[in-house]
């Protein structure tokens, strides 16, 4: 298996996909934005849809289209602070429109599926090394405004006042989610990317231990999930974006009853 350059253009791009996703899921689920996760990773499908119409790699028009529907995003949610999951269905219902007519119009609706459900024989060199460079973009933006993050997570009305550009660092923060999400359709799919955004973030919760060790666990799992779920999507000739979305649900499962079975 190894030996193939597929699975191993498969499992480094899963790697880093699998250090990313949880690291920006944790803020996501901690800020409440869950279903910014659903909503740029379905925006990506227009993304896909139109680079597929035009001719272009379907991972740079993703992360283009994706990246504009979160600026949108965060402009919208200025005039519908009490209704944010109205924003999401805005921009939900605009990319999904898109897609639709795209694919509908025939030119692109060969290709779509190993978009829409992931797939270990479409990773090429060339999209290694996007997801590589966009990878460490992103986690190096992470890292860099951590502390402020944090922050902003547990009191943005105190990061305001202590003289934090809570709304820059918001724009910020939504377009990395949008970077994420676009170079991890290769692997996961569309329709369940935000599952490795957000299970394993739900699994290392369990734990109850602290932010830092919340996050490192986090990271842990989505290693664990990935590449157990690549691995078995090899085996039973499956999408791997489905295989890996149900590890990491049954990590979790076992993980809530290994819980409740030590702290008896």
């Amino acid at each position: 298996m190894l030996q193939l350059d597929f699975m191993q253009n498969a499992f480094m791009a899963g790697f880093i996909i699998s250090i990313l996703c949880p690291f920006i899921g944790l803020f996501l689920v901690l800020r409440r934005y869950s279903m910014i996760g659903d909503t740029l990773s379905h925006s990506s499908f227009a993304g896909v849809a139109i680079g597929l119409v035009i001719g272009i790699n379907p991972l740079i028009t993703a992360f283009l289209f994706t990246t504009l529907c979160a600026i949108i995003i965060e402009l919208l949610r200025d005039y519908y602070k009490k209704y944010a999951e109205l924003v999401m269905s805005l921009v939900l219902t605009f990319s999904l429109g898109i897609a639709i007519i795209l694919i509908s119009s025939g030119k692109a609706s060969a290709k779509v599926n190993s978009f829409l459900f992931g797939s270990i024989l479409t990773v090429s060199r060339e999209d290694i090394i996007l997801i590589l460079i966009v990878g460490i973009i992103c986690l190096l933006a992470l890292l860099f405004l951590y502390n402020k993050l944090v922050y902003i997570t547990f009191d943005e009305e105190g990061a305001k006042t202590s003289g934090i550009k809570v709304k820059l660092i918001n724009y910020i923060f939504t377009i990395l989610v949008g970077a994420t999400i676009s170079m991890s359709i290769r692997v996961m799919g569309i329709l369940v990317i935000s599952s490795i955004m957000i299970v394993p973030v739900a699994t290392a919760m369990q734990l109850k231990k602290g932010f830092k060790t919340t996050l490192l666990a986090a990271i842990c799992f989505g290693i664990f999930d990935i590449m157990v779920g690549l691995v078995l999507s090899y085996y039973i000739n499956s999408a791997p974006g489905g295989t890996i979305a149900l590890t990491s649900v049954f990590t979790l499962i076992l993980t809530i009853v290994f819980e409740r079975f030590i702290s008896k």
